[in-house]
């Protein structure tokens, strides 16, 4: 007997949460977002942005929303944190079945379709993973802010920020790009600048990204641009030494950095051919059948 109505798909980061609401076939029927659902940043608070998010996307497909007819796929950051993803196991709602992965792998499974390949996803945080041909899931990178995650957007912003402390005490020039920087903080001398420091964290650093890739031609911002290209390059030739798998960025920040990756990797990106939410559903699907299964084995 089949114990579940619904498929849930979660994309859960440390900026935002993306669901897709999906039928027990896996076709996606509604999308919607919410806030940061990372467990980084909250188990208390992953949870209520997750439900944020299942809720809405049930409202949009004008469906009733109920836990207990759910299974639920999550693709989050920091589950790589034993502690973390125990707490949000045991903190988890009533669905009908719970799957947590990596934001990496569901990244992945989106970005490949299911088949092998690598994945770069560039977002708050970063991480790598590839699916080998025996079904190996690997990651690189992805230690986490605020000493790894190259090439992500706390990872810019937390460098960025240098520019703007130099830039108060004359170290470097007053230009238009601290003057950005600073603007977007709200800090107009160093205290107030010492102030969202203290308060910072990754989703706040991450949150100056644009500014910097808005000033690409200065000329910081443009040594940035090309260390994070260079990072991308080490994360790929890590999982894949012998480039013989195709590659993909993904997250906010995949296209954007694409131009910067060195050129005899950046000939072997090819385009995410789905998102990590849509990797997310396709998650929870294979979780579906495992629980079917056991039902089946049970009768």
């Amino acid at each position: 007997m089949q114990k579940y109505s619904w498929l849930i798909g979660v994309d859960g980061g440390g900026t935002g949460t993306r669901v897709a609401l999906g039928d027990t076939n896996g076709v996606e029927l509604a999308r919607a977002s919410a806030g940061p659902s990372g467990l980084g940043l909250g188990i208390e608070r992953a949870w209520q942005s997750i439900e944020a998010g299942c809720r809405a996307a049930f409202a949009q497909a004008g469906l009733s929303f109920d836990w207990s007819q759910c299974v639920l796929g999550c693709g989050l950051a920091g589950v790589n944190n034993p502690d973390w993803l125990a707490a949000f196991r045991a903190a988890a709602s009533p669905v009908a079945a719970l799957a947590v992965e990596s934001d990496a792998c569901t990244t992945l499974l989106g970005a490949h379709g299911g088949a092998p390949g690598v994945v770069v996803a560039l977002g708050t945080g970063s991480i790598a993973a590839a699916l080998n041909a025996d079904g190996e899931c690997r990651i690189a990178g992805g230690f986490g802010f605020p000493s790894g995650d190259e090439a992500s957007g706390a990872w810019f912003g937390l460098r960025a920020i240098v520019w703007a402390q130099q830039a108060l005490d004359g170290r470097v020039a007053a230009d238009e790009f601290a003057r950005a920087l600073l603007a977007h903080v709200g800090a107009t001398d160093r205290d107030s600048l010492i102030v969202w420091q203290c308060a910072a964290n990754q989703t706040a650093y991450a949150s100056l990204a644009p500014v910097v890739l808005a000033h690409r031609e200065h000329p910081f911002v443009a040594k940035l641009l090309a260390e994070a290209g260079v990072e991308i390059a080490k994360l790929i030739a890590a999982l894949d030494p012998s480039a013989s798998l195709p590659a993909a960025l993904s997250g906010g920040l995949g296209q954007p950095l694409r131009e910067w990756v060195p050129q005899p990797v950046r000939n072997r990106l090819r385009a995410p051919l789905a998102d990590s939410a849509s990797g997310a559903l396709r998650l929870a699907q294979r979780e579906a059948r495992q629980l079917a299964g056991a039902v089946v084995g049970k009768t």
